[in-house]
C-alpha cells in the first residue's frame, strides 16, 4: 500500500498528522508494510528565500500575538496527546521551506525521506532551529545517516528545486489547499490531521480491492 503525504515541515498539524497516521498504520497491521512517500506542499510559497522574523510572520498571518497564542494553544494540546511537546517559543524565524523539501527528495533516493521529514519537524518545532539554513539541513542529513558533504553539494547546486516547485503546483492542481493530505494508492484522500480511526475505512477499502483483483 502506497501513501503519499503532502505536507510542509513548518506545518504543526502535519507533525500531528504524521503521528496519527503512524498510529493508524500500527492499528491496521500496516506498520513497516506500507510505503509512505513525502510530497511537497508549501504553506507560504511567496516566502522570501531568507525567511522572515517569526513575530512579523505571526502578525501577518494571524493579526498579532494574542490570536496566534489562541491558535497555538489548541495545537499544543493536540500535540501533547500524541507525544509532541511543541516549543513554539524557541522559533525565531519562519523559513522558506524549498530547501527542506529538496533535502527530503535527496533523502528519498536512499529511502530516508521519512526519517528526514521527522527530523525536520523535530528540529523546527522542538528545538527552534531555522530549517531554511544549509548548516541545519546538513546536520539533519548527517543525523539521518546521509552523507553531509553530498547533502551540502545537493543544496548548493539547487538540485531538484524545479521538481519541488512542480510538485507543489501539482498538489494545488489536485485542489489540495491545506495540509496534511494523505493520498492512499493514488485514489483516496484523508484530508487534515485526522484521528487514526479515520484511516481505517480507507485502508479496508484498498485491501478489499486488492483481494478482488487477486481473484478466487
Amino acid at each position: 500500500m502506497i501513501i503519499d503525504v503532502f505536507s510542509d515541515p513548518i506545518c504543526p498539524w502535519c507533525f500531528i498528522g504524521k503521528r496519527r497516521m503512524e498510529k493508524a498504520l500500527d492499528q491496521n497491521g500496516l506498520a513497516g508494510r506500507a510505503t509512505v512517500r513525502w510530497r511537497t506542499f508549501q504553506l507560504n510559497p511567496g516566502m522570501p528565500a531568507e525567511g522572515m522574523d517569526r513575530a512579523a510572520y505571526l502578525a501577518m498571518k494571524f493579526g498579532g500575538d494574542e490570536r496566534a497564542a489562541q491558535i497555538y494553544e489548541a495545537i499544543r494540546s493536540a500535540g501533547k496527546a500524541v507525544g509532541i511537546p511543541f516549543e513554539f517559543e524557541r522559533i525565531k524565524r519562519t523559513p522558506n521551506t524549498i530547501k527542506a523539501h529538496r533535502l527530503i527528495r535527496f533523502a528519498g533516493r536512499s529511502g530516508r525521506d521519512g526519517a528526514v521529514a521527522e527530523a525536520l519537524f523535530q528540529h523546527y518545532f522542538l528545538k527552534g532551529h531555522d530549517i531554511g539554513e544549509d548548516d541545519v539541513l546538513c546536520d539533519i542529513a548527517a543525523e539521518c545517516a546521509l552523507d553531509r558533504d553530498e547533502a551540502r553539494a545537493w543544496l548548493v547546486a539547487g538540485e531538484d528545486e524545479e521538481k519541488v516547485r512542480e510538485e507543489h503546483d501539482f498538489a494545488v492542481s489536485l485542489n489540495i489547499d491545506g495540509v496534511p493530505c494523505f493520498i492512499v494508492e493514488g485514489r483516496y484522500a484523508v484530508v487534515g490531521a485526522q484521528e487514526p480511526e479515520a484511516f481505517g475505512p480507507v485502508f479496508d477499502l484498498v485491501r478489499e480491492e486488492e483481494r478482488q483483483a487477486a481473484g478466487p
